[in-house]
Parts: structure tokens; C-alpha cells; sequence
């Protein structure tokens, strides 16, 4: 089964198939390196002027208006970058392909053609005019013999909707001279370019296309498109060759006695001494340094008023491009998710210059079958023979070090190697061995589950099944916490209800308080008695504080209660009161029961106890009552003492006792309130019947429920009546269950 598992990926990565969550992976991984290994800090080397919002004011606020500006204005801006700043070269990341018409100069030809062409004044005013009010040829008058480099885009339109606008610059290599060559490269069906006397006086110029993955992320640009049989630059590239005085394009080849049939014949790009890795479409990624300002931004309006030192700028290598929205030069990255356009491309010429652009040649191909196969094969081979923990060491040792290898030849040897699919391969084989020893050896998992499932929380059957061979169903004696709960007058509840509401009433009932026992509080359900329920605490795995969760389940069960009956309310059904008794103390619990049916459950005194007192609460008209057992093993809950009481059944008197809630979030006049009852109740112990009633009679004034002190001003009567002599001990005795 490894081997196969092996097999499949190997079919993956020769390209028999592509499986997506591979590539998909891959281009993640790759962008999590290359944001864990950029240098970070801004290049100090190239700048960016900004058409930013600034840029775009209006004129009396200081700006340059709306873009496109006046192209004598941007002639204006030549000066100032190369005359005053001496900036080393200037690329365009906007194209004009359109003519600048703002200096109403058509308009003047017109009428001079028209309305006013037999109107000599005016004929030789508009040709003295001429020269002065033609803003593209003074734009372009002033590129001339500068390094200014232009900018324009490939479209990839279909072929006969595709435009075909501008002129192109002279291609970097033509068909005839790459003939030789067995290269694929980005093809492109038409394009929006620069006017044409604006090329012919520009140093240079490049395309700003890049290219985006399927998931919609921008990686590489394009180092050679083809457009016509002819191959075109990048911007980035054509600004470097201007920058090393227009320095030829060499294209490299793979070594022919070394690389295969069918290998793309183009690795590197060569400028001069730098050297330009591209992949089999001859395209480069992208060296990102960092987020968004990896390069100083100065907004155009304030380099075309000068209000920049001479410093920022003399000598650097500038672009013009922009961040405004407006523009819509915003890229998706694996630095950002709304990246500028104009700082993809000084991305690339910082790289170009650094020769730390990443490459991932074709061959690497080759080298990420060997190391799946060797990998594979030794993982497949070895990892059935190991235990669990020795087959997750040897996993997780095995991926460090593929993973810091892989790091490590990416930072340091500019090289990008595939990985995803290795490491999901050797995750896939310590899966499926891991799967296979559950499979064998969770027979003991299944044999607690089937005995203890059904009673317990998952998360405890998953503790009890680490170790299935120290619980099982044989009865002992435990001290445990054990809650009975039961809805007051269900019969009349019942008889409003039809059998189908019925049945969804009482399912949506015990699911409740289920969860609230089972799943919140990590009790143990024992059974259900129509609306009844029986749940222990501290069987079959050991609890501690048995006594507080049991409690604490009790108080969640009547906020649940209450939730619950907003619920039923809005469907018109009838509402419910519960009342739980909860105890502690020695019990015999296992499993119990005839040769026909047993069941996991609890017997003894204080189960029986426990049973008594959730009979009592409506006595008391109190929610909860809980044993003197219980009240000595919870801390942090505010408790009352309501009587003391000795059950059918039972000669020992007992201490019973109503939980207000926890501490510090029982309000004041509940705790009022329960100051003047214990006081009451010293009265009632005290045979003081008359202190006691009036304390009794105030408390049911301030009381939201005065079932309890009913119950007390009636026995103060009854014993009034027949006074229990000196030697009471305040004990109440129930002759009913």
C-alpha cells in the first residue's frame, strides 16, 4: 500500500496527471518561503514617483488635476529628473497611446482649415503657435538622448478582437534569430503602445504585463513575450539594459550533451554579468523584498514643483507609476494582497541587479522524482517495521529536514525546489500506517465504546481507551456524586400535548439536559425513566471533584430550563419546572442487573438518599436540593440550608441544603434574603414559634417565591398545635418517597 501511495505521486510529478491539491499546495509553500526569507528594508537604489491621490488634487488645492496631464507639463518633468536631479534612468509605467489634444492646438487647425483659412493674421499667428502648443513632440523632444525608457502592454485577446495601437519598440530577438531554439514562451495577440514619436525618441521600452497563477497571485513576469514571431522585453529589464549603456541580450542555453530530448532550450537571460534564470516559458519570478514601501515613494507633484532635496533622488533609478485606486495598477501578491504595479516592476530590476532572482529550471524535474522515489521508498519500507512513537519520530525528523534543506538551497542557492508533494506523500504514508495499527489495534477502543459509549462523554471513552485493560463493569465501592432530575406535573403537561408533539417535547427535553450533564459537566448518564433522569459522577473514570460537577450541572440544567421554555412558549406548548436532588457518598457501582439485562449504574443508601431528595424540592418549592454530603465536598458555591429532615426509608437525620449559585454571582438580595432565613430558622430550631413566623411572614414579602416559608409557617402551626417537647432536634420526618 506504500509503495502504490509512492507510485501515485511519482505519475504526478513526470505529468501523467496533475493532481491540483499539489499545485495548489505548491504555490502556498512557495509563497510562505519567499515571505520568510525576504530581506525586508527598502532599496535605497530606486524610487518610485507617485501618481498618487496628491498627485491627482485639484489644481487650486496644489495638484496637477485629473491624469492624464499635459504631456508639456511631464516635458517639464524630464528636466527636472535628469537636470536638476540627475536621476540615472526614468521608466514609464503608463502608456500614451493616445495624442495630447489639451493645448487646443486641433482645434486651431481646424479653424484654420475652415471658418478662418483665408484669414492671413490668423494663419501666420497659429504657425508661429505651432511648435509651442504640439505637447507630444515637446515631450518627446525632450527624451531625446536621455535615458528615458516607455512603457506599454500585450494584450491576450482573442486575435481578431485584440488591439493594435501605438508602435512597438525593436524586439530583442526575432524569430530568425532564436530559429535554432526549442523555446515556449507567453504569446500574445495584440497590444497598446506609446505614439510613434514618442518611441522613436525614447531609449528604450518594455512591457508591463506579469503573469497571475489560477489562484489569482502575481509570481513572474514574462522576460521574453512573443508577439508576431518577434520577442519583447519587460519594462525592468529594458530600464537595466539602458542602465549598463544598452547592453545586448544573450540567451543561454542548457549544456546539449547534457540535457534530454524534449528539454526547453533557454535557462538563463544575460546582460553584461548579470544573469537572469527563466523557466520553461521563459518567464522570471519575482524577488519580492517585502510589503508594499520596499522602495521609497515621492509623490509626482511634489517632484515636479522641486520640492524634493537633489539628494533623495540624484543618481537613482526612477519610476513613474502609480498607487491611487482610481488607476487600477493593484496586483494581487504573496506579499500583499493589493500590491502596486510599478513596485512589481522595481522588484525585478533590484533582482536583476542583485542576481538573486529565484529560478526554477526544468530540470528540477528530474531532482524532485529522484527524491520522491527515494524518500518514498525508504518511508514505505521502513515505517511498518517501527512502533507509533518511533514511526512519528523518524516522520517528523525526516520532514524537518526536508523542509530546512529545501529553505536553505531556496535562501542561499537562488533555487526553487518542488516540495509539496513530498511532504504530502510522506504524511500520507505515516497516515496510512498509523491507520492501519488503529485498525489492528483498537479492538480494546471498540470494547469501551461498546461498554461505556452510551454513558459517558466521548473525550472520557478517549481517556478510558488509553489504558482499556484498567476499567471494566465489575461493581465496587466508590464514593460518587449521584443527580436525580424530575419535570413537576408531566401527566397534565402530557395530556395537552398530541402524541407526535409529545414526542418531540419530551426528545428535545432530555437532549438538553443531557448535554448539559454528559458533555458540559462529564457526568455519567445512568438511565432515563420517562421524564426522569439518573446521572452519576466519578464512575467509570475517576473524578475528583465529583461533588462540584455534579452541582454545577445541576444549576446549568435549570438555566437550560429556562432557555428551554422561551422555546416552547413561542411554539405554544406547554412550560415546565424541574427539580433535582443531588448527594454524595459511598456507592456500589457497576454493572448490574439479570442474565437478561444489565446495566451500568449506581446502588446503595445515598443513591437512594439522592432519590428522596429531588422528591422534596416541590415540598420546599426549591429547584435544588443536595445532601449534607455533597455541601461538604463544593467550594465556591453560595448554599443555604433549608432543613433538616429524615427521608422514608432512612433513620439518620440529615442536613439538606439549596444552592443559590456560585459565588460572587448571587446578587444582594438574595444574600439578604438568605441571611433572614438562617436567622428563621434558629427561631424555628429554638421552639421560638412567634420570632420565627414574623420572620418568616417579612421574608415572603421580599421573596420572588415564597413556597418555602408557606411550608415552615405551616409546620409552626401544626407544632404550636402539638408542641415536640424540650428535647427536639428540629428534625422533620417524611413519610412519603
Amino acid at each position: 500500500m506504500g509503495l502504490a501511495v509512492v507510485i501515485v505521486f511519482l505519475g504526478h510529478c513526470v505529468e501523467r496527471y496533475r493532481l491540483p491539491l499539489i499545485d495548489n499546495l505548491e504555490a502556498i509553500i512557495y509563497d510562505t518561503r519567499l515571505r520568510l526569507t525576504m530581506p525586508g528594508g527598502v532599496d535605497q537604489r530606486i524610487v518610485i514617483l507617485d501618481i498618487d491621490e496628491k498627485s491627482l488634487a485639484e489644481k487650486e488645492k496644489g495638484g496637477e488635476g485629473r491624469w492624464p496631464w499635459p504631456r508639456d507639463r511631464l516635458a517639464n518633468l524630464l528636466d527636472v529628473l535628469f537636470d536638476k536631479y540627475n536621476v540615472a534612468v526614468l521608466g514609464f509605467d503608463v502608456v500614451f497611446a493616445e495624442r495630447d489634444e489639451s493645448s487646443g492646438i486641433r482645434v486651431l487647425e481646424r479653424l484654420s482649415q475652415r471658418e478662418l483659412r483665408d484669414v492671413a493674421p490668423f494663419q501666420s499667428v497659429l504657425k508661429q503657435l505651432k511648435p509651442f502648443l504640439e505637447y507630444d513632440d515637446i515631450f518627446a523632444r525632450k527624451m531625446d538622448k536621455r535615458a528615458v525608457v516607455m512603457g506599454y502592454i500585450f494584450s491576450s485577446d482573442e486575435p481578431g478582437l485584440a488591439p493594435k495601437k501605438g508602435a512597438l519598440p525593436p524586439p530583442v530577438f526575432t524569430a530568425e534569430l532564436l530559429a535554432s531554439r526549442s523555446i515556449r514562451t507567453t504569446s500574445w495577440h495584440g497590444y497598446t503602445s506609446n505614439l510613434e514619436v514618442l518611441q522613436k525618441n525614447a531609449a528604450s521600452a518594455g512591457h508591463f504585463n506579469s503573469l497571475t497563477d489560477d489562484d489569482g497571485i502575481v509570481r513572474r513576469v514574462p522576460m521574453l513575450a512573443e508577439y508576431n514571431g518577434a520577442y519583447y522585453e519587460p519594462l525592468s529589464l529594458a530600464m537595466v539594459r539602458v542602465l549598463l549603456g544598452s547592453t545586448p541580450v544573450k540567451a543561454v542555453s542548457p549544456d546539449a550533451s547534457l540535457a534530454p530530448e524534449g528539454y526547453p532550450d533557454l535557462e538563463l537571460l544575460e546582460v553584461g554579468s548579470l544573469r537572469i534564470p527563466v523557466d520553461d516559458t521563459a518567464s522570471a519570478l519575482i524577488p519580492y523584498r517585502g510589503r508594499k514601501g520596499s522602495f521609497r515613494y515621492y509623490s509626482l507633484v511634489d517632484v515636479l514643483n522641486e520640492r524634493i532635496d537633489v539628494s533623495e533622488l540624484k543618481g537613482k533609478i526612477a519610476l513613474v507609476g502609480t498607487t491611487a485606486p482610481g488607476l487600477l495598477d493593484l496586483r494581487a501578491t504573496p506579499v500583499d494582497a493589493v500590491y502596486p504595479g510599478v513596485e512589481v516592476h522595481a522588484n525585478m530590476i533590484a533582482g536583476m541587479l542583485d542576481n538573486n532572482i529565484k529560478q526554477r529550471p526544468p530540470y528540477v524535474l528530474g531532482a524532485e522524482f529522484v527524491l520522491l522515489f527515494i524518500s518514498g521508498l525508504f518511508m514505505a519500507l521502513l515505517l511498518p517495521l517501527l512502533s507509533p512513537l518511533r514511526s512519528t519520530l523518524v516522520t517528523v525528523l525526516v520532514l524537518v529536514v526536508v523542509l530546512a534543506t529545501n529553505i536553505m538551497v531556496f535562501q542561499h542557492g537562488h533555487l526553487v525546489l518542488p516540495i509539496a508533494s513530498g511532504v504530502i506523500m510522506l504524511l500520507m504514508l505515516f497516515t496510512l500506517n498509523m491507520a492501519y495499527g488503529f485498525f489492528i489495534e483498537a479492538r480494546g477502543m471498540r470494547q469501551i465504546t461498546g461498554l461505556f459509549g452510551q454513558y459517558v462523554p466521548p473525550e472520557l471513552v478517549e481517556k478510558m481507551a488509553e489504558n482499556p485493560e484498567q476499567f471494566n463493569m465489575a461493581p465496587r465501592a466508590e464514593e460518587l456524586s449521584v443527580l436525580f432530575s424530575d419535570v413537576r406535573g408531566f401527566t397534565t403537561i402530557s395530556e395537552s400535548l398530541t402524541p407526535e408533539e409529545l414526542s418531540l417535547y419530551i426528545n428535545e427535553y432530555l437532549t438538553t439536559m443531557s448535554l448539559a450533564i454528559r458533555e458540559r459537566h462529564h457526568g455519567t448518564l445512568d438511565k432515563y425513566i420517562g421524564d426522569a433522569i439518573m446521572a452519576f459522577w466519578g464512575a467509570p473514570v475517576a473524578d475528583p471533584r465529583h461533588a462540584m460537577h455534579a452541582v454545577l450541572a445541576a444549576l446549568d440544567m435549570q438555566n437550560e430550563a429556562k432557555a428551554l421554555n422561551e422555546k416552547f412558549r413561542a411554539k405554544g406548548w406547554p412550560t415546565f419546572k424541574i427539580g433535582i436532588g443531588v448527594n454524595s457518598g459511598v456507592m456500589r457501582v457497576g454493572d448490574m442487573g439479570s442474565k437478561i439485562r444489565k446495566a451500568y449504574t449506581v446502588m446503595g443508601d445515598a443513591v437512594n438518599l439522592g432519590s428522596r431528595l429531588e422528591g422534596i424540592t416541590k415540598q420546599y418549592g426549591a429547584d435544588i436540593i443536595i445532601g449534607e454530603g455533597t455541601k461538604s465536598l463544593i467550594s465556591g458555591v453560595v448554599c443555604r440550608e433549608i432543613d433538616r429532615v429524615r427521608v422514608k426509608g432512612k433513620d439518620e437525620p440529615v442536613a439538606i441544603f439549596q444552592p443559590l449559585g456560585l459565588e460572587g454571582q448571587v446578587d444582594k438580595a438574595r444574600l439578604d434574603e438568605h441571611g433572614l432565613w438562617n436567622q428563621a430558622l434558629k427561631y424555628y430550631r429554638a421552639q421560638q414559634w412567634d420570632q420565627a413566623e414574623l420572620q418568616l411572614l417579612n421574608l415572603k414579602k421580599i421573596a420572588a417565591d415564597g413556597a418555602l416559608y408557606d411550608e415552615f409557617i405551616e409546620r409552626i402551626a401544626t407544632l404550636r398545635a402539638h408542641p415536640p417537647g424540650a428535647d427536639w432536634d428540629g428534625v422533620w420526618k417524611f413519610e412519603t418517597k
